[in-house]
Formats: structure tokens, C-alpha cells, sequence
């Protein structure tokens, strides 16, 4: 009788240590990269590093072939198209000084589109300046170290 309590005990032993090994690798590969549920996509959260190689030649930077991928993925704008002369106009918005609804006004009288690069704090503190730039069709750029998204509803609470 004692070598089947034994018995029992190890088979018991096992079945725990297996079961917890399973858990364990499981909670392991859900971390490696979360998503964030959109109301059309699951989009990474996946830290990406970004930057420019800078160079001598007189020719645009290299973005690096990763974040090339990306970019054109996304229809990302990053450095324009060197054999075609556009101008691309943005604006660097982490504090609201008073003019950008003037600045707004005059962009839509003269029918042109604009990025604005947007902080967390000025999506949080300037919400109708921010939802009458993506009203009026301009580009919302991230200025934030965190992912700043664009769309029909701003809820952005860093």
C-alpha cells in the first residue's frame, strides 16, 4: 500500500509540474507583443526605433529598409518624392499659443492641406482644434514617443 500512496504522489507531482510548464510558456508567448483591438484592425504595439541616416551627397537620408517596409505598408509620408517638387507643409502643435485656429482659417481659404504633429497633452487639452484639423482633412502626425492615432473620434488619455 505505501508504494501506490508513492506512486500516486509522483504521477500527482508530475501532472502539476507539467500543467505548470504549460502555463507558464503560455503566459510567456501572450507577452511577447500585445495589440491594441481597433474598431477595423488589431494594429502592434511593437516598439519600432526611428530615424534618419544623414548623408554627404546631397541626396535624401536613408530611412533604413525596416521602416521603408513600414512606411510604404501604411502609405506612410516620410521624405517625399525627390524627382517631383512639393512642398509639405506641417506644424509642430505641443502647446496651443492662440494661432492655430487662425492658421486653420487660412489653410481652408486657400484650399491647402497641412500635417500637424500633435503631443498627447495638446490631443487631451485642444480636442475641437484637433477634431476640426481631421474634419477639414489634414494629416495628424505623432509627436509623442507613444502611438498617436487619427480617426472619426479622439480619445487619447497618455
Amino acid at each position: 500500500m505505501h508504494n501506490n500512496i508513492k506512486k500516486q504522489l509522483v504521477r500527482n507531482i508530475t501532472i502539476m509540474v507539467l500543467l505548470m510548464a504549460v502555463i507558464s510558456i503560455s503566459v510567456i508567448t501572450s507577452q511577447k507583443e500585445k495589440a491594441i483591438n481597433t474598431n477595423t484592425e488589431v494594429v502592434s504595439t511593437k516598439k519600432i526605433e526611428w530615424g534618419i541616416k544623414r548623408n554627404d551627397n546631397h541626396e535624401q537620408p536613408d530611412v533604413g529598409s525596416e521602416n521603408r517596409k513600414i512606411l510604404e505598408e501604411n502609405n506612410g509620408i516620410c521624405l517625399g518624392n525627390k524627382d517631383s517638387k512639393v512642398i509639405y507643409l506641417t506644424f509642430d502643435e505641443g502647446y496651443e499659443a492662440g494661432y492655430t485656429s487662425e492658421i486653420l482659417k487660412i489653410l481652408k481659404e486657400n484650399d491647402v492641406k497641412a500635417t500637424f504633429f500633435l503631443t498627447a497633452h495638446y490631443v487631451n487639452t485642444q480636442e475641437d482644434l484637433v477634431k476640426q484639423m481631421i474634419d477639414e482633412g489634414h494629416i495628424i502626425g505623432n509627436h509623442t514617443p507613444i502611438s498617436l492615432m487619427s480617426g472619426n473620434g479622439i480619445e487619447v488619455k497618455w
